[in-house]
């Protein structure tokens, strides 16, 4: 494994770690609601009483392996590494984390800090090769698909996973998530793009360039 590889892996860890944290520390403990596939989960959980992580890893397995065939076993292989590093992360933070990061009812702020971390943390996942769940690999299929950013298209799936959770949760804490999603869209595309930004104008080796996800 060369250093470029490695490299890619690390960013993509600390992306994970990122992610972990800012979803346990101010998505979890400011009550903002879910979008994308966990969401659906707990969509599935509201209604018909199915185990979140069941109901994840069903939606995860097909994009997984239609991934395999279209992205290639090194895309499959970070992005494992990557949700291995995401769950191991959130585990330690659930158990062992000191920090109480209740904003005291500041949602604004809230939504903000989690836009900004979360959004961060995920595109660099996406920048360096990988994906940090089934959801992410969905996108980047429809971004292409849809010739749209894939922050965008972030934006427009949790939305209406969101718009969907307005039938079992309140109406403010999923319009603050909806605020938080937003501003993640927005950072993902800035983070994933910087260094499209970057190869273009620093002329570079093919064999060095950066494989955005």
């Amino acid at each position: 494994m060369g250093n470029e590889q490695l490299r890619k892996i690390f960013w993509m860890m600390v992306g994970s770690m990122l992610l972990a944290f800012s979803y346990y520390h101010i998505n979890f403990q400011n009550h903002l609601a879910e979008g994308g596939f966990v969401g659906l989960a707990l969509l599935g959980k509201y209604t018909f009483n199915w185990s979140p992580a069941l109901t994840v890893l069903c939606m995860d397995v097909p994009v997984f392996i239609a991934a395999w065939f279209l992205k290639g076993r090194t895309f499959i292989m970070n992005t494992a590494i990557a949700t291995g590093v995401f769950s191991l992360t959130y585990e330690m933070c659930e158990r062992f984390s000191p920090w109480n990061m209740n904003l005291g009812g500041n949602m604004v702020l809230a939504a903000v800090l989690s836009g900004l971390l979360t959004g961060l943390g995920a595109g660099l996942v996406l920048r360096h090769g990988g994906a940090s769940g089934g959801d992410d690999i969905l996108a980047l299929f429809m971004s292409r698909k849809m010739n749209l950013s894939i922050g965008t298209v972030f934006i427009i799936f949790d939305i209406a996973v969101l718009l969907l959770s307005l039938f079992f949760l309140p109406l403010v804490d999923t319009l603050y998530t909806i605020l938080a999603v937003s501003i993640a869209g927005k950072v993902i595309t800035w983070t994933v793009q910087i260094g499209t930004t970057r190869s273009r104008s620093i002329p570079v080796r093919p064999a060095v360039r950066h494989q955005h996800g």
